[in-house]
C-alpha cells in the first residue's frame, strides 16, 4: 500500500457510521474482533464514539502474548537457569507471568535473557556467541510462523549447532472453532484478522458461515478498514447472507500466501496446543518435525510444555476475557492492582491485549 491517509479519512470513517447506524437491528449485537491490533485500534482511534453502543465488539483471542500457557513460561525460566543457555524472546513475553516468576525477573537476576525482533536475529546472536547455546521462544500465530520456519531452514543450511526454537506457535481456525462450541458465547459475527490472514487467505474460515450460519469479513486495521468491515458485517445479518467477506483485498487473498504456507509446511507439524486461558485446543499447534529435532529445544534440553492449559493463581479473569464472556472492566483487579505498569495477568501485559487497550484508550 503506498499511502495511509485514505484509509483515516475522517469523513469516509463518519459517513461509514453513519451507514452502520442505519444497518443495526434494534437489538444489540455482538461483534468479536479476534486479532489484538484490532482490539487497540478499535479505542486507540476512538471508533467506538462512533458506533452505536447497541454494537458491542468482543475481545478474542487473537493476543500471542496472552494466550502462551504458564508451562510455557516456566520452562523457559528453567532453560535460563543454565548459564550456558541465552535466552531470546519479543519483548511482551518478558514481563508474562509464569507460575512464580517471569523472564524479567530472572533476567534481572542475572539470567541470559535478552529481546529479539525476529528469529533472525537470534540466529546473528548465536553466530557471534558460539560458546553460548541460543533458544529462541519461537511464539506467535500464522503470521510469524513463515519468519520462523525461513530461520530454521537458514540455520539448517549453515549448520548452526548452538541454536535452539521451543515453539509456541498457534493457529486461529481451530481457536474460532473452539469458541463457538461454547455455547455460554453470544457472537452475532466474527472481524477477523488481516495480518494471519494475509499468510492463511479467507479459505479457512468458510466453516464459520458454512456450519455456524454466521457473518465473518477479514478486515484492516485502519480506521476506514474496521468500520467498513462492521458495516459489511451488518449488511450480511440484514441480508441473511452469511459468508467469509474480505475487506482486506490489498493484502489478502482467498487462497493466502502459498509460498508463506510452504515454508511452514516444510518445518512444522500440526498438534493440540495448550492455550492459556482456554486449555487444550485440538490441532491448533504448530512443532517442529523430528527431521529438524536437533534445533527442537523440548527436545534437546528434555523439556517441553505439558499440553494441559492452566488457569491463573489469582482472582484475575484473564481467561474469560479471552473467552469473549467478560470485559476487561468487569475484572476486580483492572486498573487496580492489574495496570501495565504491573499487571497481573498476561491480557494486561501486550499492547495487543484487551485489558491493556481498555486501560489506555477507554
Amino acid at each position: 500500500m503506498k499511502y495511509v491517509d485514505e484509509f483515516r479519512s475522517l469523513k469516509l470513517s463518519r459517513k461509514l457510521a453513519e451507514n452502520i447506524q442505519r444497518l443495526m437491528p434494534p437489538a444489540g449485537i455482538n461483534i468479536m474482533e479476534v486479532c489484538g491490533t484490532h482490539t487497540q485500534n478499535f479505542y486507540r482511534f476512538g471508533l467506538n464514539k462512533l458506533v452505536p453502543e447497541s454494537l458491542r465488539l468482543v475481545s478474542g483471542p487473537g493476543c500471542p502474548v496472552c494466550v502462551s500457557d504458564q508451562q510455557y513460561i516456566d520452562a523457559a525460566i528453567e532453560l535460563s537457569k543454565d548459564k550456558n543457555n541465552i535466552i531470546l524472546s519479543f519483548g511482551d513475553m518478558l514481563r508474562v507471568p509464569g507460575s512464580s516468576s517471569t523472564l524479567e525477573k530472572e533476567r534481572a537476576h542475572g539470567a541470559h535473557i535478552g529481546m529479539a525482533y525476529s528469529a533472525l536475529d537470534a540466529l546473528k546472536i548465536a553466530a557471534a556467541n558460539k560458546q553460548k547455546r541460543v533458544i529462541f521462544l519461537a511464539v506467535g500465530f500464522e503470521t510469524t510462523a513463515p519468519t520462523i520456519a525461513s530461520s530454521l531452514l537458514l540455520a539448517k543450511k549453515e549448520k548452526m549447532a548452538n541454536i535452539f526454537f521451543l515453539p509456541a506457535l498457534k493457529l486461529i481456525p481451530p481457536a474460532i472453532k473452539y469458541l463457538l462450541e461454547d455455547k455460554r458465547l453470544k457472537i452475532n459475527a466474527f472481524l477477523l484478522p488481516g495480518h494471519v490472514s494475509s499468510i492463511i487467505g479467507t479459505k479457512p474460515y468458510e466453516f464459520i458461515p458454512q456450519k455456524y450460519g454466521l457473518p465473518c469479513c477479514v478486515a484492516g486495521f485502519e480506521p476506514v478498514d474496521m468500520l467498513e468491515g462492521l458495516y459489511l458485517l451488518l449488511r450480511q445479518m440484514l441480508e441473511r447472507h452469511p459468508q467469509v467477506e474480505n475487506q482486506y483485498i490489498r493484502a489478502v487473498k482467498r487462497n493466502g500466501n502459498l509460498k508463506a504456507q510452504k515454508i511452514i509446511a516444510s518445518v512444522f507439524r500440526t498438534s493440540d496446543a495448550a492455550w492459556r486461558g482456554l486449555g487444550i485446543i485440538p490441532q491448533s499447534g504448530l512443532q517442529i518435525k523430528n527431521k529438524f529435532a536437533e534445533f527442537d529445544a523440548g527436545k534437546v534440553f528434555s523439556i517441553r510444555p505439558k499440553a494441559k492449559g492452566q488457569r491463573l493463581k489469582t482472582k484475575c479473569r484473564c481467561a474469560d476475557v479471552l473467552k469473549g464472556l467478560i470485559r476487561p472492566d468487569s475484572c476486580l483487579l483492572f486498573k487496580k492492582s492489574c495496570t501495565p505498569e504491573k499487571p497481573v495477568g498476561p491480557c494486561m501485559v501486550s499492547q495487543e491485549g484487551a485489558c491493556n487497550a481498555y486501560f489506555r484508550y477507554r
